[in-house]
Order: structure tokens, then C-alpha cells, then sequence
């Protein structure tokens, strides 16, 4: 039976699936495959099919898509709708045209100027902020990367897969089942002990704005050969009193003095020592007081 707010049977969605072949997959990670949905009446939607599932699953994956089906917000990928039945596990997001930013930021030639990067940061930042301290309960998402920013035809920033980690890994092997793509966002306590908290999210949100900033992946074969991933190169840099040099030479429009104030937020958030590191309330409060003030003060409200 599909479950959601969309106006379609189950038979209608798998009927669709079933005609679906590798032109219409937009993405794959270590759960199941993403595929885009057209619906008949005209409407887009991502549609990933869930491919790997601990044994406890079917017990409670109904109450907990209901609870992440409830989660609606602006800078959230919200999910409209799922299906659980003993062939599939079906989950249904808006489709966002944009692409992800690790697409956006690594595969294609078109660069992001200045002021898009910093507009992604914000709306990330108030995605999982919306995550940590407004749901009931609080949802710590445990795998912020770039590939889970998706965008908007506008490049406005949405956070997708929240609550997906915690629903489909097996607890007991959680490292084991991260895809490698992952490990140059964790805290070194999660890798460690395997918990995860908001500061391990704060973490990988420190990793993924310097992401945005560097235009480089966390593990680039750049910082490997030299023993380190992209907090080692900040950390290196900032010994030499050479940090802005981590900025994207292809980035245009580069103002010095927010890029300081975002060298200084991601430094916050990947203190190896979590308690160091900031809310990620306290992290849009930085953003917009210290990064985006030139903006009217309503431009990035929440809806």
C-alpha cells in the first residue's frame, strides 16, 4: 500500500517502476538506486528503491517514515510518500532539478560563483538546524556530504536522506555499511565509538563547507598523497598562516572577509573535540550575522 499525500495507488507507482531502466537513474548510494518518476498527469518526483535493509527493518519502518513524511521545510527534500511492501521498499521525494551539489561542485564545468557557494551554505546550514532543534523529535541526519545537498532550479540548497542512515544500518556494523564516499565527512569520535550526536553532524558540516569553498572532495587524491584529507589541509594551511589559499581558483567573486568568517565557522565545526564545536542554531546565527548581512533580513526566512 503506498502511504502520503500524493494521489497515486501503489499499482500506479510500481507500473511506472517497471518501465524504468538505466536512463532513468539519477543517483545510486550504499541503500538502492534513485530513479526519476514521471508520473502521468505530468508531475516529477525521485523515487529511490531501497536495496538494503537490516533484519529489524520491517518492524518499525512504517512508524518512521511516517515521522520523516511529517518533516516539511524549505530547506529540506521532503518526502511525499512510501511504499512497503515484501518485493519493494519505495520512497518518494519532490524532484529537484538542479542536480546534487558534489554534481555540481565535481562534474560539471559551469562553476558556482561566490555568492551561489555562500547561498548553499546557508540553506544547508538551515536544513539540518531545522533537523537538530525544531522536529519533535530531533533527527540527527549521520550523513551530511554533498551528494545528500540537492538543488533547486534556483540553486537554493535542500538537505535530502534525513533519517535514512539511522533506519538502514545495521548498528552493530556502522562503519561497514557507510559507502567510502562518506568518510572524509565523519567526526573522528564517530569513527571511533560510533555514535552519533548533532556535533558529529556539526562535523560534516565543517567538512562540507570547506567543500564548497575549495571545490575539492574530502579525500582528493590532492591531499591522499600527502597523508591527509581536507581538515589535515585546512589544519596545514592554517599553520602557515596560508588558509585562504584553500579557496576555489575558479570561484568568482571571492570577498576575503566572509571567506575569513567561513574559515572560521568550518574551524569551529571540525574541532576534533565536540564540544567545542557550535549548534548548528548557533552556526545560522554566525552565518547570517557575520557571512550574509549585506542581504535584506527577511531573503533566506524559512517558509
Amino acid at each position: 500500500m503506498f502511504h502520503g499525500d500524493l494521489p497515486y495507488s501503489s499499482k500506479d507507482i510500481l507500473k511506472k517502476l517497471e518501465t524504468m531502466d538505466e536512463e532513468n537513474i539519477i543517483g545510486a548510494g550504499g541503500f538502492g538506486t534513485v530513479y526519476k518518476l514521471a508520473m502521468d498527469d505530468g508531475n516529477v518526483f525521485a523515487l529511490k528503491r531501497i536495496v538494503k535493509t537490516n533484519e529489524g527493518l520491517d518492524r518499525f519502518f512504517d512508524r518512521e517514515l511516517e515521522i520523516l513524511g511529517s518533516v516539511k521545510h524549505r530547506y529540506l527534500v521532503n518526502l511525499r510518500g512510501y511504499c512497503n511492501s515484501p518485493s519493494s521498499k519505495l520512497l518518494i521525494y519532490d524532484y529537484l532539478q538542479g542536480g546534487s551539489l558534489d554534481e555540481v561542485l565535481h562534474e560539471k564545468s559551469e562553476q558556482l560563483d561566490w555568492d551561489a557557494r555562500i547561498n548553499i551554505i546557508l540553506g544547508a546550514a538551515k536544513g539540518l538546524s531545522y533537523l537538530h532543534h525544531d522536529c519533535s523529535p530531533r533527527i540527527i541526519h549521520r550523513d551530511i556530504k554533498s551528494s545528500n545537498i540537492l538543488l533547486d532550479g534556483s540553486f537554493e540548497a535542500r538537505v535530502s536522506d534525513f533519517g535514512l542512515a539511522k533506519l538502514l544500518e545495521d548498528e552493530e556494523s556502522h562503519i561497514t555499511t557507510i559507502v567510502a564516499g562518506t568518510f572524509g565527512y565523519l567526526a573522528p569520535e564517530y569513527m571511533q565509538f560510533g555514535r552519533a550526536t548533532e556535533k558529529t553532524d556539526v562535523y560534516s558540516f565543517g567538512v562540507l563547507v570547506l567543500e564548497i569553498l575549495s571545490g575539492k572532495r574530502p579525500t582528493d587524491a590532492s591531499f591522499i598523497e600527502k597523508g591527509l584529507n581536507i581538515v589535515g589541509w585546512l589544519n596545514f594551511l592554517a599553520g602557515e598562516n596560508r588558509e585562504r589559499e584553500i579557496v576555489d581558483l575558479n570561484c568568482e567573486g571571492v570577498h576575503t572577509e566572509t571567506l575569513d568568517a567561513l574559515l572560521s565557522l568550518a574551524k569551529q565545526c571540525v574541532s576534533s573535540l565536540p564540544e567545542e564545536r557550535p549548534t548548528m542554531h548557533r552556526v545560522v546565527q554566525m552565518l547570517e550575522s557575520d557571512v550574509v548581512t549585506p542581504c535584506p533580513s527577511d531573503f533566506y526566512d524559512s517558509e
